[in-house]
């Protein structure tokens, strides 16, 4: 392919009740045009990404821009919103239908009533009163009775996560904590507590990409896209605890690129519970089926650890997750990384590194989408 991803920008994730979504996108914008040496009129299409905020979105938040009478695409595809409109603009800069494209994802969470975060009530699992935490325990009390998987290496999810996020300063957790802490928080779907569900926050954060190469004196090093690849769900296998959508993600996206994943660096996947992330690292490739536990409870996916780096940027667990925006959020950190500006949480070295982002809130799939991007640097 030849898109190479110019530059990104995010806000803080964190709860953010004074900040319209208008505000958060301009920051968000603002920052990446700064950080691309993009302008206002080198942008050629705008597409946008949220789960939540529809009808004419990047119009509605985009009104008083530049940007307006240009193409402007709005996706809607749960959590995975921001990754999908990430996809939707590479496909118009390889088919030639634009040059430069810039992409942004948003939510306000922490005005909503909660009960409007899950599956709804015309949704069979909704109308019984499930959650996604008690979609994620199931998968954990299935994983736990079928590799043996401990409490305690859930745990040591939370704890890598908020290690990294020490030191992200647009986290929403950043302090440190113990495996007897996050076991000690108030159970939410055993055997889930409170510190192993990723929390519903505020933020925007965009990416602008384009077929050119970064302007002449930028200083900024070319990141290429090696690979796109998107599935949908199947019907959900209750028998397996692991994702059958993010293994044929996975492996599309690894064929794509001509990589696998003893080629990379470091990935940002969609942790929404620690069941989550230990799944998604073997549905990956990082490990086998049933060692993802013990290969982040060992200190393998930690920054300085002798394996892949999982979510440097502290992932959904400790950044926070507000849904269309954390896929473009993973991307804002691969940047920061593969351009070697990510301070004391900084990997030697990198120069691959893969972004994994799935939505779902209909339950009998398992995902409404899932996605994997991979990038690299010279």
């Amino acid at each position: 392919m030849r898109t190479t991803l110019l530059g990104t920008g995010m806000t803080r994730f964190t709860r953010q009740t004074e900040r319209t979504p208008e505000s958060l996108v301009l920051e968000a914008v603002q920052t990446a045009l700064r950080d691309s040496g993009a302008t206002w009129d080198s942008v050629d299409a705008v597409f946008g990404g949220s789960f939540y905020l529809h009808g004419g979105l990047s119009q509605r938040l985009l009104l008083n821009t530049p940007l307006m009478g240009k193409p402007m695409v709005n996706v809607e595809n749960a959590c995975a919103s921001g990754g999908t409109a990430l996809r939707e603009a590479l496909a118009w800069i390889e088919a030639g239908f634009c040059r430069t494209a810039l992409v942004f994802g948003v939510e306000t969470l922490t005005r909503m009533d909660s009960s409007a975060l899950g599956p709804p009530e015309e949704d069979i699992s909704g109308y019984f009163g499930a959650t996604f935490a008690s979609a994620y325990a199931l998968k954990a009390r299935r994983h736990m009775d079928h590799y043996g998987l401990t409490r305690e290496q859930l745990a040591s999810v939370t704890v890598k996560s908020r290690r990294h996020a020490v030191h992200n300063p647009l986290a929403h957790f950043r302090e440190p904590t113990t495996v007897d802490a996050v076991l000690a928080t108030p159970s939410i779907a055993d055997p889930l507590t409170r510190s192993q569900c990723c929390p519903n926050v505020d933020g925007a954060a965009a990416v602008i990409l384009s077929a050119d190469p970064p302007p002449a004196g930028s200083g900024l090093a070319p990141i290429r896209i090696l690979a796109s690849a998107m599935v949908s769900g199947r019907r959900r296998d209750h028998s397996d605890s692991r994702w059958d959508a993010v293994r044929r993600a996975g492996q599309a996206a690894y064929a794509q690129a001509g990589l696998g994943p003893q080629d990379l660096q470091l990935i940002e996947v969609h942790d929404a519970s620690t069941i989550a992330e230990i799944t998604h690292c073997e549905d990956l490739g990082l490990c086998a089926a049933g060692e993802g536990g013990a290969y982040i409870a060992a200190g393998r996916a930690s920054i300085g650890g002798n394996g892949v780096v999982i979510n440097p940027s502290g992932g959904l667990l400790s950044r926070g997750h507000p849904m269309g925006a954390s896929g473009l959020a993973q991307i804002h950190e691969i940047a920061t990384q593969l351009r070697g500006r990510a301070g004391p949480r900084q990997i030697a070295n990198a120069k691959t590194a893969l972004a994994h982002i799935m939505g779902g809130n209909v339950s009998e799939l398992d995902s409404n989408a899932c996605l994997v991007h991979i990038f690299q640097t010279a």
